[in-house]
């Protein structure tokens, strides 16, 4: 070292903010344990890992329990919401009671990378960044790296179309400051018929409040495409929700629309192929050339 150059201080370097995972269930039985233990091993651990349990009627909370007693030093917690049935409700319950700098919001059938919680920490180096969301790999599909760059592309083009007025959050892989959700919570749709997107309402009520969201390519999540087991008409319904969302906001730009053409384009070919690949994942093994 040269002697007229000082050590760098570490504690002069701002601390990183520290990380909640929010997460809503429903009868996921079949679903939260992969989703706890991908938030439980991360290179930088979560101060929280919130399962909050609404009405469900199958095994969800006794296997969130279990994990409890599996993963003692991890700080997974269940949290119950019977008030009121949905997601907008089970999710504002959770976001509530979490009490960590960033909050963060997956879905039960998120499979986090290992790094979500390191990248989510450098997101919000930038103290301008108020709320960050990044692309998804579908687990459950074939050619899953060639659809983590197809999403990551829609994503980018959506930030285009937009022209950066724009940054939707992304339900499965999201996380905002809590003084932002703090700002917004009163303000957010309650949306009581299920008809709308609630994590485009979510960015809507940000943008309002010149809230910025970034988009963090490295963030990455694994979910499920099981929305493709939808028949047509209830997907059809599924995708539409961008069109009432948008209408609820009077938000009038024509780009915005690409997604909804992007998704029914697909329904039928990503239907075929995640049949295929299902069957070819549940046949046996052979030896041997039996």
């Amino acid at each position: 070292m040269s002697p007229d150059k000082a050590p760098e201080d570490s504690s002069n370097a701002d601390p990183l903010p520290s990380v909640s995972i929010v997460i809503p269930a429903f009868n996921e039985e079949s679903v939260i344990r992969q989703c706890l233990i991908a938030a439980v091993y991360q290179s930088v651990p979560a101060d929280e890992i919130i399962v909050v349990d609404n009405k469900s009627k199958d095994r969800t909370a006794k296997i969130v329990r279990q994990m409890q007693l599996e993963y003692p030093e991890s700080p997974i917690i269940l949290l119950s919401q019977h008030k009121e049935q949905g997601l907008i409700p089970t999710r504002n319950f959770g976001l509530d009671h979490a009490r960590s700098d960033i909050l963060g919001r997956i879905d039960a059938d998120s499979v986090l990378e290992p790094d979500w919680v390191e990248q989510v920490q450098k997101a919000f180096k930038d103290p301008t960044v108020q709320a960050a969301t990044g692309p998804v790999v579908y687990y459950d599909m074939p050619m899953r790296r060639f659809g983590l760059k197809a999403d990551d592309k829609m994503r980018q083009l959506m930030l285009k179309l937009a022209k950066h007025q724009y940054h939707f959050l992304f339900g499965s892989n999201m996380a905002m400051r809590r003084s932002a959700w703090e700002t917004i919570r009163e303000e957010t749709c309650r949306d009581e018929k299920d008809e709308m997107h609630e994590d485009i309402d979510l960015s809507l009520h940000l943008a309002d409040h010149e809230l910025k969201v970034q988009y963090w390519p490295q963030m990455v999540s694994g979910m499920s495409a099981r929305r493709l087991e939808d028949s047509p008409r209830d997907y059809r319904y599924y995708v539409t929700r961008f069109d009432r969302t948008y209408k609820a906001h009077n938000v009038k730009k024509m780009a915005l629309k690409a997604p909804m053409v992007v998704f029914f384009s697909v329904y039928f070919p990503a239907k075929l192929l995640r049949a295929i690949h299902t069957v070819n994942t549940a046949q046996p093994k052979t030896r041997g050339g039996q």
